[in-house]
């Protein structure tokens, strides 16, 4: 059982220790090739059918992108669902990413898939938790920091749609059935403030992903 304290520094540090040996083990796993971030490529993680099912959910739950601070920035335009957590087709995908990380199922949130069309885009933002807001105490009690992030492209974009992190100078082109994982904090367990990422805005076509979390404890 993992001991929880405040922000949970030490099961996060082991956590990244673990999935960042598994990942560099894995010969279908390429790390990109970043200072001060941990980022790895998985091509034809999903297949042609397994993306096209995905679309056509996404395309049935899609609402306007929900975020913490009610998108009073406008910051996030693009539109996202929850899918079913109890549909065989989602349970043998969420479970192909816990095994390729070695993470315990429980901790993963359900995943979460996303629709960006023309223009659409989520400027520049963290995917860890502020310990510092209304908000935090809540996620705290339900799982606390999130650690690694799991993002699938399941289209690809004739232009425009790339994954940017400012930070390392890094831009990330939509490929369909790609997966990219990255961990959210630094070796010591710190939230990385090098993780900051953005979906720049659609040009031309559609854009769908689908995104995975998981905590530092089991997620509920």
């Amino acid at each position: 059982m993992v001991r929880k304290t405040a922000h949970d520094t030490d099961a996060l540090a082991a956590l990244g220790k673990a999935v960042r040996e598994r990942l560099d083990a894995d010969p279908s796993c390429y790390r990109l090739p970043v200072d001060g971030l941990e980022i790895y490529g998985v091509a034809n993680f999903f297949s042609d059918e397994e993306c096209d099912k995905l679309i056509a959910i996404t395309d049935k739950v899609a609402r306007p992108s929900p975020t913490y601070n009610n998108n009073a920035d406008g910051g996030r335009t693009s539109y996202s669902g929850d899918v079913d957590p109890w549909d065989p087709l989602i349970q043998i995908l969420q479970r192909r990413i816990d095994d390729l990380l070695g993470i315990e199922p429980g901790y993963g949130e359900t995943m979460q898939v996303q629709r960006y069309q023309k223009g659409q885009q989520f400027r520049a933002h963290f995917d860890f938790f502020n310990t510092g807001t209304s908000y935090w105490p809540t996620e705290q009690e339900r799982g606390g920091q999130r650690s690694w992030t799991a993002m699938a492209y399941l289209s690809d974009v004739e232009e425009g749609g790339s994954t940017d992190f400012p930070k390392v100078d890094l831009s990330v082109p939509p490929q369909r059935g790609a997966l990219l994982v990255w961990n959210n904090m630094s070796p010591d367990g710190s939230p990385n403030p090098k993780t900051l990422h953005a979906g720049t805005p659609v040009k031309r076509g559609v854009k769908y992903v689908v995104t995975k979390w998981y905590r530092s404890r089991s997620w509920h």
